[in-house]
């Protein structure tokens, strides 16, 4: 997993889930469960991992969704916040670092003053850019507040990234804009701070040269240099999120990339306070993996990186490949927290083995192309791979044979971030554990159920 950066932990970084609902399995069944099984796979393995997740309490989807209930944003953060921690930790999958930022002080304290070095030391600037604000509401217009077309496919959006694409587009860019309580925005001109991704341009390609990064995502990199990386906005003027001195709120994103560089830097290096310090403290990682949806490409492989090395982290520390998940589809569309289709996770995995969950959310894992859950498929697969207690039977005299071992390098192999393929092992190894009770195929399947096992078989 770590090549020749092998100093320090590997960091495995999930995104944090917007408690604006609960987590359905269309969640669960991307980068939660995957980074917990690479992460229960690596440690198997003997290698230090630092894992790494939270609640994203900042984003105004969760203002959007609180208006549509007629509820108080923090009445639904504290709420869907508790539910996100019970799925995951009834799912068993577990962080060394969770945070909460609505109720985090230190953290808001923190991550505000690094922006503040990163404004005094010259690496965002205080530009005039075009903003979108609405008519009717007065709202200022970004992220989940504004709905149109991408600039890029013509796809549904927000202010943010294209699901369809994975392209960045701020309001203005939208085709079609229009505000969340459908009035029509007008066009303002605002004058605060931007980072400028062109600045970046020749460290993110050494990043992305050297990085294990999906092709589709490649193929999104590529045409952002073609067409030019775009400017980021540091902050908005905004009601929802970490308030900088003059009023205005700290984008959700950059937070976010800030929160990682603060969390990261502190975890390697206990006496990092300062900008450049955090930054230094990530050469002493083993290596940097973010386990994401394609939605969140821009970020994790783009914005994030680039404040990485505007805070000072060598390009070799900040990006060792991205695992990458399509949408998963409940009976035929795309899960949607808005829309109220989903499987939620809590619900499910109350009445439902939640090794078996796990295991058959990794045989139907969304990548590299989307899947489809129905409750027929989930049943019939428990059925034919049902788990079993106890401990394996003694193997044969004769061993499991050429073709076993085989199926079973492939599996371990599956298991490491560069080659991630929980379905691959699932697939190999299940016929194994389940049919045969091989030791060494059930170990390795306790990586995907989150089942644990003697090490020592």
């Amino acid at each position: 997993m770590t090549g020749d950066r092998a100093a320090g932990p590997v960091v495995l970084l999930s995104p944090p889930p917007t408690p604006n609902g609960p987590l359905h399995l269309g969640h669960l069944s991307g980068p939660y469960l995957a980074a917990d099984i690479a992460a229960r796979a690596a440690r198997a393995r003997g290698e230090s991992v630092l894992t790494v997740c939270g609640t994203d309490d900042h984003q105004n989807y969760v203002v959007a969704k609180a208006e549509q209930l007629g509820r108080k944003p923090d009445e639904l953060v504290d709420e869907y916040g508790a539910l996100i921690r019970a799925s995951l930790a009834a799912a068993g999958i577990r962080h060394d670092v969770f945070t909460t930022p609505r109720t985090d002080r230190n953290h808001r304290a923190r991550v505000a003053r690094l922006c503040v070095e990163l404004v005094t030391a010259g690496l965002v600037h205080p530009t005039e850019w075009t903003m979108l604000a609405c008519r009717a509401c007065g709202r200022t217009l970004h992220h989940g507040y504004v709905t149109g077309g991408c600039p890029t496919c013509a796809g549904p959006m927000g202010g943010g990234t294209c699901e369809a694409c994975g392209g960045f587009a701020t309001a203005a860019q939208l085709r079609d804009p229009r505000c969340l309580c459908g009035g029509e925005p007008r066009a303002v001109r605002h004058y605060g701070p931007v980072l400028r991704l062109e600045e970046y341009r020749e460290a993110l390609t050494r990043i992305w040269s050297a990085a294990v990064i999906p092709a589709r995502v490649r193929a999104l990199l590529t045409r952002l240099l073609a067409e030019g990386l775009p400017d980021v906005p540091v902050s908005y003027p905004t009601d929802w999120g970490i308030e900088l001195v003059g009023g205005n709120r700290l984008d959700v994103w950059v937070e976010m990339g800030l929160a990682y560089l603060d969390l990261i830097g502190r975890r390697l290096d206990p006496d990092a306070r300062q900008l450049g310090e955090l930054g230094a403290a990530w050469r002493g990682s083993g290596g940097l993996w973010p386990f994401l949806g394609i939605d969140n490409a821009f970020y994790y492989a783009v914005l994030f990186p680039a404040l990485a090395v505007a805070a000072g982290a060598p390009w070799q520390s900040v990006l060792s490949g991205l695992v990458v998940n399509e949408f998963y589809r409940l009976d035929g569309l795309k899960f949607s927290t808005s829309r109220d289709h989903a499987v939620w996770a809590h619900e499910l995995l109350t009445t439902e083995n939640p090794e078996a969950v796990r295991l058959f959310l990794s045989w139907d894992r969304p990548a590299p192309y989307p899947s489809n859950f129905t409750s027929a498929g989930y049943a019939a697969f428990t059925e034919r791979w049902p788990l079993r207690d106890g401990p394996a039977d003694p193997p044969a005299r004769t061993g499991p044979g050429p073709l076993a071992g085989a199926e079973l390098a492939r599996a371990e192999q599956a298991l490491h971030p560069e080659t991630f393929d929980p379905a691959l092992a699932a697939r190999c190894l299940l016929p194994l554990a389940v049919e045969r009770q091989d030791a060494r195929a059930r170990r390795l399947l306790g990586a995907l159920t989150g089942h644990v096992t003697d090490p020592e078989g």
